[in-house]
């Protein structure tokens, strides 16, 4: 489906200017914590800050997201929320604020985050009553950030609109980072709090405390930041309940410990949802099997580059190229997986790579659904101007989680409801 041609001049502007990935990953993660400062809270979950712990004695951040009330459901008036959209701040525009940061930082004036200050999630008076809703079940999220940037805070709009939408409670995981941490640093992180959720042994430190969660680049604590009691646990939830999903570099360690899972036999995950994931391992336009490297890596964000600087930062040998836990497509035994969706995105270098592995899913696996959506360019969970994008998404995801109806429906999202019109996504695999 053609792209708007002004969004695209846009796009390919931004694509050009700021710097690769390898060289400006330190400014991302500045422009990253400046734009989560300005996002508001939502009032309709509530926020909880916890901690789980690693065997090296590190303390991974969580973040806890439940919804408080039905999806739809008004608020009283005097807490209705203080943005209009459900979706948080541009990735675009953060994509290329290192570019431009050092000259305009000492301008942007920053205001202090209300992410998580109050342990209702609710701006000004906590004692109003509002409606009581039960999570269907649990999300465990890992966000995505090519495994060097990202992190709860720039997804904490993200993951309460989630929880309310998809009316599941939400855990956020911040990972250890690369370069500073690499492979497999960050799938030993989330698989450990993925055993401990299904073990009933996550606990739960700070809950309801307003903590300044920082990319966990230091050396690593010994216990969570600002202390807590870490007796408490959040109780173990019905195993069929629980939903690994990621975007990006998060649906990339979401299928790694789902494949880690099966291989160790401590648990195992029923459900994942892979939003644009990574899943390969070569971004070499002239080497690359799949020709979205070629045709969408250079001008839609996300470049190729990109992708390659990732990789090597991610990496700790070339042999983890074909290490089934770092890149998934190479795993030679895909069975026994959970039930899986996977996103992929029209204008996303990621795109061919996504859906060979959701084709290669489908071969050992009866439980495999593949769905591209139109006009996507990768980031887009992040995007305001997405917003069609994102209800498309969620759509899907309903339909896949809930069984609700999944229409066909116009293509609405970075075209800005093109005249050229056309579906909203296409079922990759037939399935439906």
């Amino acid at each position: 489906m053609p792209i708007n041609e002004a969004l695209f001049a846009a796009m390919k502007a931004a694509s050009y200017i700021k710097p690769n990935a390898g060289k400006s990953y330190k400014l991302q993660r500045v422009a990253e914590e400046l734009i989560a400062k300005q996002a508001p809270a939502n009032p309709k979950c509530r926020v909880e800050d916890a901690f789980a712990p690693m065997a090296d004695g590190y303390a991974v951040p969580l973040r806890v997201f439940t919804p408080l009330v039905a999806y739809g459901a008004p608020l009283p008036e005097a807490l209705e929320e203080s943005s209009a959209s459900g979706t948080p701040v541009a990735s675009a525009i953060s994509a290329i604020l290192p570019a431009v940061l050092p000259k305009v930082l000492p301008k942007i004036p920053i205001k202090e985050s209300t992410s998580s200050g109050n342990a209702d999630g609710i701006s000004g008076n906590a004692n109003t009553e509002l409606p009581s809703v039960t999570p269907r079940g649990t999300i465990l999220f890992f966000h995505g950030g090519g495994w060097t940037t990202g992190g709860i805070n720039l997804y904490t709009q993200a993951c309460a609109h989630m929880a309310v939408r998809l009316q599941r409670r939400v855990i956020s995981v911040e990972y250890r980072l690369a370069p500073e941490y690499r492979f497999p640093i960050a799938v030993e992180d989330c698989y450990e709090v993925a055993r401990q959720l299904f073990a009933g042994e996550l606990p739960i430190s700070g809950v309801g405390g307003s903590v300044d969660v920082d990319h966990p680049q230091s050396a690593a604590p010994t216990a969570p930041a600002g202390g807590g009691d870490i007796s408490a646990t959040i109780p173990a939830p019905d195993p069929d309940s629980i939903v690994l999903f990621g975007d990006s570099a998060g649906g990339n360690l979401a299928a790694a410990v789902s494949l880690m899972a099966r291989d160790r036999g401590e648990f195992m995950p029923r459900t994942q949802m892979l939003l644009y994931p990574v899943v390969g391992n070569d971004y070499n336009p002239e080497t690359s099997p799949f020709e979205s490297v070629r045709a969408n890596g250079t001008d839609y964000i996300l470049t190729a580059q990109d992708m390659a600087d990732y990789i090597d930062m991610y990496r700790s040998s070339v042999a983890d190229l074909t290490n089934p836990y770092f890149a998934p497509l190479t795993a030679h035994d895909l069975s026994n997986q959970p039930r899986t969706l996977v996103l992929s995105a029209e204008y996303c270098p990621l795109r061919d790579e996504d859906e060979a592995y959701a084709r290669r899913l489908q071969l050992v696996n009866d439980n495999v659904s593949c769905y591209r959506i139109h006009d996507g360019i990768h980031g887009y969970l992040l995007n305001t101007s997405a917003v069609g994008l994102v209800a498309t998404t969620y759509r899907i995801i309903e339909h896949f989680l809930d069984d609700t109806p999944l229409e066909p429906a116009p293509g609405t999202g970075t075209t800005a409801n093109a005249p050229e019109g056309g579906d909203a996504w296409q079922d990759v695999l037939g399935t439906d």
